[in-house]
């Protein structure tokens, strides 16, 4: 399969004071159609500012970014929420379910955003639950269900409009040992149906579930391979890495492009 997102010399530079922070640095990457794609790093590597390119939420500085083989990198914001609507599913850390709105209606929202008729969103939304195990649940508001069932509405949500990319942010971190691998087993199970899928966390406990592996640091692709198998996974050079110091490097303002606005963070 060929490429659905290619990213060409990205970066992401953020000014700091008379510095220049780098959350991303020059960074190439091609995540082939039918991938599960692990992204990994500490706190400051980079890894958050790569999701937000990849998930069209932001534009590089530098650099250009493909979606399917077009070139979104000078696209407006309209253009980029529509791109966002149809093609990626974003599942979130703290879930961002709506507290007053059952199960079921959280998992249509976004065919409400698109206009999609109500007889054909809820049709849908009973779909996409019943293949998340949440069938029992859709009468249910988000506070009267446990962690990982919230977590499975947001994994329902991001697959109701039938995207090509999912991308999920940190979706074990507020989940124990044994509801985490629940999840991350449904979104093998997603991808084994033909989706992209797209982990961005700190946890290297879950690379074994990616095709393909890469760990980032100081905004830069430090590593890459297969699942289980890179030496710079280990959890011994994982901490060792966690300790390196983010990186300011100043640069004088006239040799670089305005930067787009945003946090200076990284994470």
């Amino acid at each position: 399969m060929g490429a659905i997102v290619d990213l060409k010399n990205v970066s992401k530079i953020y000014d700091v004071g008379d510095s220049k922070v780098y959350a991303l640095d020059d960074v190439s990457l091609k995540i082939d159609e039918g991938d599960f794609l692990m992204i990994l790093g500490t706190s400051g590597s980079g890894k958050s500012t790569m999701m937000h390119m990849v998930g069209c939420l932001d534009l590089p500085t530098k650099g250009k970014i493909l979606l399917e083989g077009k070139d979104i990198s000078g696209m407006s914001e309209s253009r980029l929420a529509n791109i966002r609507g149809k093609s990626i599913g974003f599942v979130f850390q703290t879930f961002n379910l709506i507290q007053t709105m059952t199960v079921l209606e959280n998992i249509q929202l976004p065919l409400l955003f698109q206009g999609v008729p109500p007889e054909e969103r809820e049709k849908r939304a009973r779909e996409i639950a019943e293949v998340v195990g949440l069938s029992h649940r859709l009468n249910h508001r988000p506070n009267s269900i446990s962690g990982g069932e919230r977590q499975r509405v947001a994994v329902a949500r991001a697959l109701v409009s039938d995207p090509k990319i999912i991308i999920a942010d940190e979706p074990t971190g507020n989940l124990d040992t044994k509801t985490g691998r629940k999840i991350m087993d449904k979104l093998r199970e997603i991808n084994q149906l033909g989706k992209t899928v797209i982990v961005v966390t700190h946890d290297v406990d879950l690379t074994c579930y990616a095709t393909r592996v890469i760990f980032l640091r100081d905004g830069k692709i430090v590593s890459e391979g297969g699942p289980c198998s890179n030496p710079l996974l280990t959890e011994k050079n994982y901490l060792k890495a966690a300790k390196s110091p983010a990186r300011a490097e100043k640069k004088p303002v006239s040799k670089l492009k305005a930067t787009s606005s945003g946090r200076a963070k990284r994470r």
